[in-house]
């Protein structure tokens, strides 16, 4: 089971230099979880610097996999997250899930590299 996090997802969405990295996991045969906050961050963005198109079919795209909600039980394990990690808000809540599923938190986001269950891809990891 793995997590994508939003840096993953938007690069995937965005077709860029990392993207053929990421379709390994999203195009894969591994169970995905979609923490809502991802939807949340990926939507947003796309949104704000492509397109309502495409924001729109990534949100579709993400919202048909396992969507993990947020509750105060997922608030409070966030928060011991964060203090534990030195994560920020959205990022506590995306590890947060990744370590109750035991699930491994796929990113490009270098506030999780090295962190246990991460895998880390940057341009610095890539061919």
């Amino acid at each position: 089971m793995i997590v994508i996090d939003s840096s993953a997802w938007l690069h995937y969405f965005l077709d860029d230099a990392l993207a053929d990295a990421f379709a390994v996991y999203a195009e894969g045969d591994e169970p995905i979880l979609v923490p809502a906050v991802v939807i949340y961050e990926v939507y947003k963005t796309l949104r704000r610097e492509v397109s309502q198109e495409l924001a729109d079919e990534a949100a579709l795209h993400l919202s048909r996999l396992t969507v993990v909600p947020f509750d105060s039980d997922d608030a409070l394990a966030a928060a011991d997250t964060s203090l534990k990690h030195g994560l920020p808000f959205a990022d506590s809540m995306i590890y947060s899930v990744a370590e109750a599923y035991e699930a491994t938190l796929v990113t490009s986001d270098t506030h999780f590299a090295g962190l246990p269950g991460v895998e880390y891809i940057g341009p610095e990891t890539t061919p």
